[in-house]
C-alpha cells in the first residue's frame, strides 16, 4: 500500500459548515466501503479554496476511482516518497 496527497479544488471549503463537512466525510466512507479494495482515508485539511486529503491505497488508479465514484473533485494525486518531522533533524 502507498500513501497519496490529494490535492481538491473546491472554492470556498473554507466556509463550508459543521454539516456539508460531515456530509462529505459520510460520503468519502460510503464510497470506500462499496468499493471493496483495501483502501483508507487518513484524514484532509481544509484551507479557503482546496481540500489536501492522505489516504492510503494500491495506486493512483484507485485514488482516482475514489474520487470519481464519490463525485469529489481531484486536481493532482501526489505519491508520498519519505515523510520527516522535528525528530527527522536528530539524525537517529
Amino acid at each position: 500500500m502507498k500513501k497519496f496527497v490529494i490535492e481538491r479544488n473546491l472554492p470556498g471549503a473554507g466556509n463550508l459548515t459543521p454539516d456539508e463537512l460531515r456530509a462529505i466525510s459520510k460520503t468519502s466512507c460510503d464510497t470506500l466501503n462499496e468499493m471493496g479494495k483495501p483502501y483508507h482515508w487518513i484524514q484532509s485539511y481544509i484551507t479557503d479554496d482546496k481540500i489536501y486529503c492522505v489516504h492510503i491505497a494500491e495506486d493512483e488508479q484507485t485514488v482516482r476511482e475514489h474520487a470519481k465514484l464519490g463525485k469529489f473533485p481531484i486536481n493532482t494525486v501526489s505519491e508520498v516518497k519519505a515523510i520527516i518531522d522535528p525528530v527527522s533533524s536528530n539524525g537517529k
